[in-house]
Protein backbone atom coordinates (compact mmCIF):
# COMPACT_ATOMS: atom_id res chain seq x y z
CA UNK A 1 0.00 0.00 0.00
CA UNK A 2 1.49 3.66 -0.50
CA UNK A 3 2.36 5.87 1.86
CA UNK A 4 1.34 9.07 1.90
CA UNK A 5 3.07 11.18 -0.53
CA UNK A 6 6.12 13.56 0.52
CA UNK A 7 5.29 17.12 1.11
CA UNK A 8 6.62 19.20 -2.03
CA UNK A 9 8.51 22.47 -2.01
CA UNK A 10 8.21 24.80 -4.95
CA UNK A 11 10.89 25.71 -7.00
CA UNK A 12 11.22 29.33 -8.67
CA UNK A 13 13.47 30.94 -10.81
CA UNK A 14 14.56 28.50 -13.49
CA UNK A 15 11.56 25.85 -11.81
CA UNK A 16 8.73 27.45 -13.63
CA UNK A 17 6.77 26.57 -10.10
CA UNK A 18 7.60 22.92 -10.28
CA UNK A 19 6.17 21.31 -7.35
CA UNK A 20 9.65 19.31 -6.26
CA UNK A 21 9.10 16.57 -3.75
CA UNK A 22 11.00 16.47 -0.38
CA UNK A 23 11.84 12.60 -0.54
CA UNK A 24 13.15 11.43 -4.14
CA UNK A 25 15.02 8.22 -5.24
CA UNK A 26 18.46 8.18 -6.05
CA UNK A 27 19.41 5.37 -8.39
CA UNK A 28 23.48 5.79 -8.56
CA UNK A 29 24.27 2.33 -8.79
CA UNK A 30 21.84 0.53 -9.82
CA UNK A 31 21.71 -0.96 -13.42
CA UNK A 32 19.67 -2.59 -16.11
CA UNK A 33 16.32 -5.02 -14.38
CA UNK A 34 18.07 -3.85 -10.68
CA UNK A 35 17.46 -0.31 -11.72
CA UNK A 36 13.66 -0.67 -13.24
CA UNK A 37 12.49 -2.81 -10.42
CA UNK A 38 13.92 -0.30 -7.98
CA UNK A 39 12.11 2.57 -9.66
CA UNK A 40 8.75 0.50 -10.06
CA UNK A 41 8.45 -0.13 -6.68
CA UNK A 42 9.66 3.34 -5.37
CA UNK A 43 6.63 4.30 -7.39
CA UNK A 44 4.32 2.09 -6.07
CA UNK A 45 5.38 2.57 -2.35
CA UNK A 46 4.35 6.45 -2.80
CA UNK A 47 7.99 7.92 -3.98
CA UNK A 48 7.05 10.81 -6.75
CA UNK A 49 10.76 11.98 -7.51
CA UNK A 50 13.08 9.84 -9.26
CA UNK A 51 16.95 10.77 -9.38
CA UNK A 52 18.93 9.26 -12.57
CA UNK A 53 22.29 11.36 -14.34
CA UNK A 54 23.77 10.43 -18.20
CA UNK A 55 26.78 9.17 -16.09
CA UNK A 56 24.81 6.30 -14.12
CA UNK A 57 24.02 4.74 -17.56
CA UNK A 58 20.24 3.62 -15.95
CA UNK A 59 18.34 6.66 -17.98
CA UNK A 60 16.65 4.09 -19.88
CA UNK A 61 14.97 1.80 -17.10
CA UNK A 62 14.39 4.83 -15.03
CA UNK A 63 12.21 6.06 -17.59
CA UNK A 64 10.58 2.33 -18.67
CA UNK A 65 9.84 2.21 -14.84
CA UNK A 66 8.37 5.46 -15.04
CA UNK A 67 6.07 4.60 -17.94
CA UNK A 68 5.24 1.18 -16.64
CA UNK A 69 4.17 2.28 -13.49
CA UNK A 70 0.77 3.49 -14.89
CA UNK A 71 1.23 6.95 -13.30
CA UNK A 72 0.12 9.87 -14.68
CA UNK A 73 3.28 11.70 -16.67
CA UNK A 74 2.63 14.60 -14.40
CA UNK A 75 2.59 12.60 -11.18
CA UNK A 76 6.51 11.88 -11.47
CA UNK A 77 9.53 14.24 -11.14
CA UNK A 78 12.27 13.06 -13.10
CA UNK A 79 15.46 14.25 -12.77
CA UNK A 80 19.19 14.15 -14.91
CA UNK A 81 22.44 15.32 -15.39
CA UNK A 82 24.75 16.41 -17.73
CA UNK A 83 28.06 15.23 -17.05
CA UNK A 84 30.59 17.43 -16.63
CA UNK A 85 32.92 16.07 -19.79
CA UNK A 86 29.49 16.89 -21.79
CA UNK A 87 29.76 20.77 -21.36
CA UNK A 88 29.26 21.97 -25.13
CA UNK A 89 27.60 19.69 -26.30
CA UNK A 90 24.16 20.35 -24.58
CA UNK A 91 21.37 20.27 -26.76
CA UNK A 92 22.74 16.82 -28.27
CA UNK A 93 23.03 15.08 -24.72
CA UNK A 94 19.07 16.82 -23.52
CA UNK A 95 17.78 15.20 -26.83
CA UNK A 96 19.69 12.18 -26.00
CA UNK A 97 18.06 11.95 -22.61
CA UNK A 98 14.87 12.21 -23.69
CA UNK A 99 15.74 9.67 -26.27
CA UNK A 100 16.51 6.95 -23.39
CA UNK A 101 13.98 8.10 -20.86
CA UNK A 102 11.78 7.64 -24.00
CA UNK A 103 9.45 10.84 -21.70
CA UNK A 104 7.98 13.81 -24.06
CA UNK A 105 10.08 16.38 -21.66
CA UNK A 106 12.59 16.16 -18.59
CA UNK A 107 11.12 17.39 -15.38
CA UNK A 108 14.71 18.38 -13.85
CA UNK A 109 18.20 18.62 -15.46
CA UNK A 110 20.83 19.43 -13.96
CA UNK A 111 25.26 20.35 -14.81
CA UNK A 112 26.31 17.06 -12.31
CA UNK A 113 29.80 19.00 -11.76
CA UNK A 114 30.85 22.13 -12.74
CA UNK A 115 32.84 21.03 -15.94
CA UNK A 116 36.61 21.61 -15.44
CA UNK A 117 35.63 23.12 -12.24
CA UNK A 118 34.66 25.97 -13.57
CA UNK A 119 31.16 27.44 -13.15
CA UNK A 120 30.27 27.71 -17.34
CA UNK A 121 27.77 30.75 -17.65
CA UNK A 122 27.86 29.26 -21.83
CA UNK A 123 26.62 26.19 -20.45
CA UNK A 124 24.18 27.36 -17.89
CA UNK A 125 22.82 29.61 -20.87
CA UNK A 126 22.01 26.42 -22.81
CA UNK A 127 20.13 24.61 -19.97
CA UNK A 128 18.31 28.15 -20.35
CA UNK A 129 17.57 27.47 -23.59
CA UNK A 130 16.50 24.00 -23.26
CA UNK A 131 13.74 25.23 -20.83
CA UNK A 132 12.86 27.63 -23.39
CA UNK A 133 12.06 25.59 -26.11
CA UNK A 134 10.19 23.04 -23.77
CA UNK A 135 12.50 20.53 -23.51
CA UNK A 136 12.69 20.28 -19.71
CA UNK A 137 10.68 21.79 -17.25
CA UNK A 138 12.99 23.26 -15.20
CA UNK A 139 17.00 23.60 -14.78
CA UNK A 140 19.46 23.91 -12.27
CA UNK A 141 22.96 22.49 -10.84
CA UNK A 142 25.03 20.22 -8.68
CA UNK A 143 27.95 20.14 -6.55
CA UNK A 144 28.29 24.26 -7.32
CA UNK A 145 29.90 26.60 -4.83
CA UNK A 146 27.90 29.18 -4.21
CA UNK A 147 30.35 32.17 -5.33
CA UNK A 148 29.61 29.47 -8.71
CA UNK A 149 26.09 30.28 -8.76
CA UNK A 150 26.18 34.07 -8.38
CA UNK A 151 28.30 33.69 -11.44
CA UNK A 152 25.69 32.18 -13.13
CA UNK A 153 23.21 34.66 -11.74
CA UNK A 154 25.43 37.38 -12.62
CA UNK A 155 26.06 36.40 -16.40
CA UNK A 156 22.25 35.44 -16.92
CA UNK A 157 20.01 37.28 -14.15
CA UNK A 158 18.59 33.55 -13.96
CA UNK A 159 19.42 31.26 -10.43
CA UNK A 160 19.58 27.13 -10.98
CA UNK A 161 16.44 26.47 -9.07
CA UNK A 162 18.20 23.74 -7.36
CA UNK A 163 21.82 22.72 -6.85
CA UNK A 164 22.16 18.96 -5.75
CA UNK A 165 25.09 18.82 -3.11
CA UNK A 166 26.42 15.68 -0.77
CA UNK A 167 24.20 16.74 2.51
CA UNK A 168 23.78 15.25 5.93
CA UNK A 169 24.22 16.28 9.67
CA UNK A 170 27.39 15.98 10.08
CA UNK A 171 28.25 18.75 6.95
CA UNK A 172 25.57 20.96 7.70
CA UNK A 173 26.47 24.67 7.43
CA UNK A 174 23.93 27.50 8.19
CA UNK A 175 25.48 30.24 5.93
CA UNK A 176 24.87 27.38 3.26
CA UNK A 177 21.59 27.23 3.67
CA UNK A 178 20.63 30.50 4.25
CA UNK A 179 22.45 31.41 1.27
CA UNK A 180 20.96 29.13 -1.16
CA UNK A 181 17.65 30.82 0.47
CA UNK A 182 18.46 33.86 -0.25
CA UNK A 183 19.17 33.72 -4.05
CA UNK A 184 15.92 31.28 -4.05
CA UNK A 185 18.03 28.24 -4.55
CA UNK A 186 16.35 24.71 -3.80
CA UNK A 187 19.07 22.63 -1.41
CA UNK A 188 19.27 18.73 -2.44
CA UNK A 189 21.19 16.66 -0.75
CA UNK A 190 22.53 13.18 -1.50
CA UNK A 191 24.35 10.88 -0.14
CA UNK A 192 22.97 11.72 3.59
CA UNK A 193 23.78 8.41 5.27
CA UNK A 194 27.41 8.32 4.25
CA UNK A 195 27.59 11.67 4.96
CA UNK A 196 27.11 11.26 8.99
CA UNK A 197 27.64 8.74 11.54
CA UNK A 198 24.19 6.92 12.07
CA UNK A 199 25.29 5.96 15.32
CA UNK A 200 26.01 9.68 16.70
CA UNK A 201 24.79 10.27 19.99
CA UNK A 202 21.71 12.96 19.15
CA UNK A 203 20.74 10.95 15.89
CA UNK A 204 20.41 7.54 18.11
CA UNK A 205 18.88 9.49 20.91
CA UNK A 206 16.35 10.77 18.63
CA UNK A 207 15.54 7.14 17.14
CA UNK A 208 14.86 6.14 20.45
CA UNK A 209 12.59 8.89 21.73
CA UNK A 210 10.40 8.62 18.54
CA UNK A 211 10.86 4.92 17.79
CA UNK A 212 12.03 4.83 15.04
CA UNK A 213 15.53 3.92 12.84
CA UNK A 214 18.43 6.61 13.02
CA UNK A 215 17.78 6.20 9.03
CA UNK A 216 14.27 7.78 9.63
CA UNK A 217 16.13 10.62 11.78
CA UNK A 218 18.12 11.88 9.22
CA UNK A 219 15.54 11.80 6.09
CA UNK A 220 13.13 13.91 8.57
CA UNK A 221 16.09 15.93 9.52
CA UNK A 222 16.06 17.03 6.21
CA UNK A 223 12.24 17.73 5.74
CA UNK A 224 12.39 19.77 8.82
CA UNK A 225 14.95 22.27 6.94
CA UNK A 226 13.82 22.29 3.83
CA UNK A 227 16.32 20.13 2.53
CA UNK A 228 14.87 17.83 -0.56
CA UNK A 229 16.75 14.28 0.35
CA UNK A 230 17.13 11.80 -2.54
CA UNK A 231 18.46 8.50 -0.80
CA UNK A 232 19.62 5.55 -2.51
CA UNK A 233 18.18 2.05 -2.30
CA UNK A 234 17.19 -0.91 -4.46
CA UNK A 235 15.63 -2.51 -1.52
CA UNK A 236 11.76 -2.41 -1.72
CA UNK A 237 11.75 -2.92 2.52
CA UNK A 238 14.42 0.02 2.81
CA UNK A 239 12.91 2.58 0.80
CA UNK A 240 9.47 2.54 2.89
CA UNK A 241 11.21 3.10 5.95
CA UNK A 242 13.51 6.23 4.09
CA UNK A 243 9.22 7.76 2.87
CA UNK A 244 7.68 6.57 6.04
CA UNK A 245 8.71 9.80 7.85
CA UNK A 246 5.82 11.81 8.28
CA UNK A 247 4.37 10.21 11.41
CA UNK A 248 6.86 12.34 13.77
CA UNK A 249 8.89 15.61 14.24
CA UNK A 250 11.75 16.36 15.70
CA UNK A 251 11.72 18.92 18.44
CA UNK A 252 13.77 22.33 18.21
CA UNK A 253 16.27 20.81 21.00
CA UNK A 254 16.92 16.98 18.55
CA UNK A 255 17.10 19.69 15.80
CA UNK A 256 19.77 21.83 17.53
CA UNK A 257 21.64 18.58 18.65
CA UNK A 258 21.64 17.12 14.80
CA UNK A 259 22.52 20.41 13.35
CA UNK A 260 26.09 20.51 16.09
CA UNK A 261 26.93 17.47 14.18
CA UNK A 262 28.20 20.10 11.51
CA UNK A 263 30.27 21.80 13.99
CA UNK A 264 32.20 19.32 15.55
Amino acid sequence: MPLPPSPTTTIAAAGGGLELPLIGLGTWQAAGEVAHRAVLDALELGYRLVDTATMYGNEREVGAAVRDSGLERGEVVVTTKLRQNQAGREREVVRESLRLTGLDVLDLWLVHWPPDGQARPDTWERFLEAREQGLVRAVGVSNYSVAQIDELIDATGVAPAVNQVRWGPALHDEGVLRAHAERGVVLQGYSPFKATDLDAAPIAAAARAHGVSTRQVVVRWHLQHGVVVIPKSTDRTRMAENLDVLGFELSGGELAAIDALGRA
